[in-house]
């Protein structure tokens, strides 16, 4: 698992041991930037999310790329623990929250990036409440057989990678 582009390309990210966590294949992951950039142009000065954080690998994309900033949202501990080393291995200003994915609330993020366990429905439950800004972006990643619906959120775009899909929403202006 490595960074795909910007100032940290090719630097490799840390995962725990065992099951608990599911990283984003690289794969998957720049298709999910690809679809990001061409939508948004830049992630120059972005606010980002990333809930279910894992490794990181979502959120410290986006920092790669130019996102200002970047808040983790993550409770596994040995996922916490593998995340922590890989913001202080990249130097990657960022801020590290370790609870439950349903206690994150507020902020008014650019870009939300969730990666919740598969069929638990969780992103779905929990970005209402997360903060977008007006116009804002949300990522959620689900088994490919799990469809996604926020109301109040528009689906802009869904692709289906390997056993992944990713849904791409956007909030009323």
């Amino acid at each position: 698992m490595r960074i795909i582009a910007g100032q940290w390309r090719g630097r490799p990210l840390i995962a725990p041991q065992g099951q608990a966590t599911r990283p984003t294949a690289d794969r998957t992951r720049e298709a999910l930037f690809s679809m990001l950039a061409s939508r948004l142009g830049s992630f120059e000065g972005l606010a980002v999310a990333d809930v279910c954080a894992g490794t990181g690998a979502l959120g410290l994309e986006a920092l790669s790329r130019g996102a200002a900033r970047c808040t983790f949202v993550e409770r596994d501990r040995a996922a916490v623990e593998a995340l922590r080393a890989n913001i202080a291995k990249l130097g990657a200003a960022a801020e590290v929250r370790a609870i439950a994915a349903e206690s994150f609330a507020g902020g008014a993020y650019d870009l939300v990036l969730i990666d919740p366990p598969y069929g638990t429905g969780l992103g779905q439950k929990i970005l209402p409440a997360i903060g977008l800004a007006p116009g804002g972006w949300a990522s959620i990643e689900t088994a490919r057989d799990e469809a996604v619906a926020v109301p109040g959120f528009t689906v802009e775009a869904e692709r289906v990678h390997g056993k992944a899909r990713i849904t791409l929403l956007r909030s009323a202006p």
